[in-house]
């Protein structure tokens, strides 16, 4: 393994900067720097830091605080390099002076203001800056990749990916991975067939693109009626919205697939519709798919396999194997064995009615009736609306624990009939949300991932959380409300040790690095996404900013 790992870096020496690539893979061990989303390939969002620990959080207080010129919402990760912060959203890109929060450079995006229509959340952007090699990258809504200046912000490259008249927006953050682009696409819930992208990072050549749904006569096109219906695989859905994964030693990319289109299955002939709501392992030089798990074949209830997917080390049945652990928004929490797919263990960590289980040797759920009420025209509440929302677990691999923000609502939904337009909404159902009367709204939770035992939740009742989770060496959970608090947990028990109100609703991933030794957090504040807006959007004001903290001196 370590021969095949000095391989790869001595291939990236002659593709670009040797210290640039090193310094993705080795995100997390230079803590002044955060280069990667998740704080690392693994996306593991842990920290060794403690200086901000259990004991000393009470002093933690704002140091600066940086509009961002945007009320669309904020989902993106801050990138750290150097003492810059990089920070995108939909309306800017932004170089911000780490001691100071003053702005170094801005950079406004440019785009057709008639795709703001095409996406259901807006131009809210879904992971961080990311950076390689002097560049930076980023999408726009109208579904562009650029590539700009890290010193400057000027544009050096720009590249159309798909029209965003037919339903294809740009809100994922494109990563670097052995040295090409990689850069997804949304649309997940409008006529689109998902797809993944190559590119050269120096130039902006596309390199390759991998279909996420195959063409008729390709493998797993069996799984879709091109006779009944030949046109469902163009417009089937499996966008890839959220971010991958990667392991270098075995060069392999990891991306979830949203659900299928429409949910409706009568327009699918209830089939299998490979590979939505699935998690694909690709060769980043190629775009081959080296292995697939499709986590709900037929997906029929929205159930987006795109949440990221956590890399981690665990002892199953006395050996330590590879694995890849997945907070599914169907409400399971899955362990894959990351060389192959196989699955290993699949565990519900939410209330759940649409499967019995997950058949471990099948790697298929063991569905309800829930699914044969709703086609035979019922109206039926499906539990969970969704598992989580769009917002990052963590893991600490100290204590083997998973720690995740859920929800705990109902899709109250009925199909009806779906009439086919292009670039349009393509779902097939009338639908609304529901909380159980008497129960919390979501959890806090800490949960083993092999058995799916939950070692304690602390209930919200106010609002549920669409933020990511961070964990710290320093015993503490960061994560962030839809009420706007930036809030510090216990992990041996989840209670609350500290808060700070912001001006809007967290729905972002909070991230921690030390800048000439002292540590700090930074997450971005500022409501969006069509979930939390619809929950929250009248009860908080918009309106972007990031916020960094650090410890008060004693």
């Amino acid at each position: 393994m370590k021969k095949a790992l000095t391989a790869l870096l001595c291939f990236w020496c002659g593709f670009g900067s040797a210290q640039t690539a090193e310094e993705l893979l080795n995100d997390g061990k230079n803590t002044e720097n955060v280069t990667t989303f998740g704080m690392g390939y693994d996306l593991k969002m842990y920290s060794p830091l403690k200086q901000i620990n259990k004991s000393s959080v009470r002093r933690l207080v704002p140091i600066w605080s940086f509009s961002l010129a945007n009320d669309m919402g904020e989902h993106s990760q801050p990138t750290i390099y150097n003492g810059v912060m990089y920070v995108v959203n939909g309306s800017w890109t932004f170089a911000i002076d780490v001691a100071t929060g003053r702005q170094i450079w801005r950079t406004p995006v440019q785009y057709e203001r008639a795709a703001l229509r095409v996406g259901t959340a807006g131009a809210i952007m879904r992971g961080p800056a990311t950076i390689y090699n002097g560049k930076l990258f980023r999408q726009t809504v109208d579904a562009h990749v650029v590539a700009l200046d890290m010193k400057t912000g000027k544009e050096i490259w720009k590249e159309k990916f798909a029209d965003f008249r037919e339903g294809y927006i740009g809100v994922i953050a494109p990563i670097i991975v052995n040295g090409v682009l990689i850069s997804g696409m949304a649309g997940g819930d409008r006529t689109t067939r998902g797809f993944l992208d190559g590119y050269d990072p120096e130039t902006g050549k596309r390199l390759w693109r991998t279909y996420t749904i195959p063409a008729p006569g390709e493998k797993g096109s069996e799984t879709w009626p091109n006779q009944e219906f030949p046109d469902a695989w163009k417009y089937g859905g499996a966008a890839t919205w959220q971010a991958g994964s990667y392991d270098p030693q075995l060069d392999l990319y990891y991306i979830g697939t949203g659900n299928a289109e429409p949910y409706n299955p009568v327009y699918r002939k209830g089939m299998d519709s490979l590979y939505c709501a699935s998690i694909l392992a690709i060769r980043p030089r190629t775009g081959e798919m080296v292995w697939y798990y499709q986590t709900v074949p037929n997906d029929s209830f929205d159930f987006d396999a795109s949440a990221e997917s956590v890399l981690a080390e665990l002892v199953v049945d006395g050996e330590m194997r590879k694995v890849l652990i997945n907070a599914h928004k169907n409400g399971f929490l899955y362990v894959l064995d990351r060389t192959n797919g196989k699955l290993i263990a699949a565990n519900p960590f939410v209330k759940q009615n649409w499967a019995q289980r997950i058949d471990l040797k099948t790697g298929r759920p063991v569905l309800t009736d829930v699914l044969d009420r709703a086609m035979k025209g019922e109206t039926v509440a499906v539990f969970p609306g969704r598992g989580t929302n769009a917002a990052l677990i963590a893991f600490n691999p100290k204590t083997g624990l998973v720690y995740l923000n859920s929800w705990n609502q109902a899709r109250v939904m009925k199909y009806v009939d779906f009439k086919f337009v292009l670039g349009t909404g393509s779902t097939g159902i009338e639908s609304t949300v529901d909380t159980p009367k008497g129960e919390p709204i979501g959890y806090h939770a800490a949960i083993e991932p092999l058995t799916g035992n939950v070692v304690w939740q602390t209930p919200l009742t106010d609002l549920p959380s669409s933020a990511g989770m961070l964990a710290t060496d320093g015993g503490l959970l960061f994560t962030g409300l839809l009420t706007g608090e930036v809030i510090a947990l216990d992990q041996d028990n989840g209670k609350r040790l500290w808060q700070f109100k912001t001006g809007s609703s967290i729905v972002a991933p909070p991230i921690t690095y030390t800048h000439k030794g002292r540590q700090y957090v930074s997450v971005l504040s500022g409501i969006g996404g069509s979930m939390p807006t619809r929950i929250a959007g009248k009860e908080v004001p918009a309106g972007g900013s990031v916020w960094t903290f650090a410890l008060m001196p004693e």
